[in-house]
């Protein structure tokens, strides 16, 4: 006798063959040893209980990975993974809309590239997006896209382009903000997830939702904070004859207090510094702000005694900031002589970097700002030849290193000599250099701010 095929579920593919076996005839087994008509039998209990076992401990691994992911990008790609998993599905999207309006509004893929995303981007509203709300779970299913003469043709379009045949689409809420969006899964064949996988999935977005509506949380404040630090800093670079400048400023993860800035000065001088707070978050970026609004001031009134600035800059710190030590280095240039007096307070030296060298200045040992009763020490003054590269930076490039201190110094030296002809001509090109080669050699990223726990600022001038 055939038997008709069971009916296909999404995603679900059986490789073998179910096996048959031998059963008692029921007409053998004794009355008394029957369960009752109606009743479940022990088998069905025992296979039951072993099937939500299998379900909790799925469950219980999926929102244990969720819960180790620390990025918003890294939770929506970890939760469109389980969800594949348990819905029996190959790829997928998460329409990131938070119901509030503060954003970010994005797609992000799973197994979909860059252009895939653009594709999906253009079918029109409906398809990445879920009705309901109210707590309500809506979901939208197409199970065989093809066929369905509703969809709109560029909906089937893009399914075609693409190579899916169906999706499950669900919201994305959490108890606080709501509706934070929907995902949806694609299948490659025609089909739907049966309702245990819906259900398995609907537990698992519980969790999932809450989840990502902290990252979201977490992305805001990282947002709001890194866009007031790069505000306290120069919005551009001035451009002053003679003189060439190149600046990156990465900021670390604790969200430091290290600034930088260039400053044009009458008679075409420039005046450049770079320093840093003690401390970390909204407290050291605030005391930051203050400290270059000072610095800045000082500069302009007499920028050509660097001496003067910080010792101005102390007295401010101890009467507006005190118990708050800081760190500073300020240079008065003059780029038509090839000229640079620099006096630090507790910072590390300038490195010279030129054709046939790479040398730091030999400034004078001083206490950081807000150590002492009263700060003063000598400035010096570096002649530097034309086509010499000069670099400001903060102790973050140095912990970049992931050295002790005094071996710190030569991996930076060594990395700025390392650069080739055409990046010691280029500023631009330098500063990449050097924050590619300081870092440790087991760090294989490739974005050059990457690798530090601490604020880094690297300000390059090069002369001539």
């Amino acid at each position: 006798m055939s038997t008709s095929p069971s009916p296909k579920v999404a995603g679900i593919h059986s490789s073998l063959p179910s096996v048959s076996q031998n059963s008692v005839p029921q007409s053998t087994v004794p009355q008394s040893a029957r369960p009752p008509d109606g009743a479940a039998r022990p088998g069905d209990v025992q296979d039951r209980l072993a099937s939500w076992i299998s379900d909790l401990t799925t469950l219980h691994s999926l929102t244990e990975r969720l819960a180790r992911t620390r990025t918003l990008a890294d939770a929506l790609h970890e939760t469109l993974r389980a969800g594949a998993g348990l819905v029996g599905a190959r790829r997928g999207l998460v329409s990131l809309r938070p119901a509030d309006g503060l954003g970010p509004e994005q797609l992000a893929g799973l197994g979909l590239g860059r252009a895939d995303l653009g594709h999906i981007e253009t079918v029109p509203r409906g398809f990445h997006t879920v009705p309901g709300g109210d707590g309500e779970t809506a979901e939208v299913v197409h199970r065989d896209i093809a066929r369905e003469e509703r969809l709109h043709p560029r909906h089937r379009e893009v399914a075609a382009r693409l190579g899916f045949a169906a999706s499950y689409a669900v919201p994305l809420t959490a108890d606080g903000p709501g509706p934070l969006g929907a995902a949806v899964w694609l299948y490659d064949e025609p089909g739907q997830p049966d309702r245990r996988q819906r259900h398995l999935l609907a537990l698992y977005l519980r969790q999932a939702g809450q989840h990502v509506a902290n990252r979201l949380e977490l992305a805001r404040a990282r947002s709001a904070f890194t866009a007031v630090h790069e505000g306290l800093l120069p919005p551009r670079l001035p451009r002053v004859p003679g003189v060439t400048l190149a600046v990156r400023h990465c900021t670390g993860p604790r969200g430091g207090g290290d600034f930088y800035d260039a400053l044009a000065l009458p008679d075409q001088a420039l005046g450049l510094a770079v320093g840093g707070t003690s401390g970390s978050g909204p407290a050291a970026l605030a005391a930051m702000g203050r400290l270059r609004a000072g610095l800045r001031a000082y500069a302009v009134m007499e920028g050509e005694d660097p001496v003067a600035v910080l010792s101005d800059l102390e007295l401010l710190l101890r009467l507006t900031e005190p118990g708050r030590p800081a760190t500073a280095l300020f240079g008065y240039a003059e780029p038509s002589a090839r000229r640079l007096v620099v006096a630090s307070a507790g910072h590390p030296p300038p490195l010279v970097v030129g054709p046939a060298r790479a040398e730091f200045a030999e400034t004078a040992l001083s206490a950081p700002l807000n150590m002492l009763a009263c700060w003063e020490a000598p400035s010096v003054e570096l002649d530097i030849a034309d086509g010499e590269t000069v670099l400001l930076y903060s102790d973050g490039l140095l912990h970049r290193t992931g050295e002790p201190l005094d071996r710190a110094f030569g991996r930076l030296r060594d990395a700025a000599l390392s650069a080739g002809p055409e990046a010691r001509a280029d500023p631009e090109l330098l500063v990449d250099h050097v924050l590619r080669t300081v870092r440790p050699a087991q760090d294989g990223a490739a974005d050059p701010s990457a690798g530090s726990a601490d604020d880094t600022v690297l300000l390059a001038a090069r002369f001539g």
